[in-house]
């Protein structure tokens, strides 16, 4: 089921989704001081490729920096790939198929404006005594 979803996810909105995190991706790596950036947004780019059966965790290491670089990331990027989330959401929940599809997007959408400090692991391999923040 996870793989059929994953699929339907890629064809209807999954693509276009990580296409756009990772052209900002691209784009933040040009400077040095903001590849964090870029490398987040490369593992979201992924995540929205093929997010069923994957489940995000809070890294326990995170800190201080995260947050600060958290509010960055939001007023740069974090808000408008929300609004494709929102604007993909919506045009999947037209169809009775596209709702699951629908509510998987606005699911991602407090992991797209924060994600520094959040890690993307199998939801099969979730580490003992993590705090999961979402499941797909």
């Amino acid at each position: 089921m996870r793989t059929l979803l994953n699929i339907i996810w890629l064809v209807f909105g999954g693509f276009w989704l990580a296409l756009g995190y990772f052209i900002f991706g691209l784009l933040a790596c040009i400077l040095i001081i903001t590849i964090p950036f870029g490398i987040a947004s490369f593992r979201m780019a992924s995540f929205a490729l093929w997010p069923f059966g994957k489940t995000i965790v809070s890294k326990p290491t995170s800190g201080v920096g995260s947050a600060l670089g958290n509010v960055i990331w939001f007023l740069v990027a974090g808000l408008w790939l929300a609004i494709g989330h929102l604007t993909t959401a919506a045009a999947q929940a037209i169809t009775i198929v596209g709702i699951p599809l629908a509510i998987a997007n606005i699911k991602m959408i407090p992991v797209t404006c924060v994600p520094l400090g959040k890690e993307i692991v199998d939801s099969r391999q979730v580490p003992a005594g993590s705090n999961a923040v979402y499941s797909f």
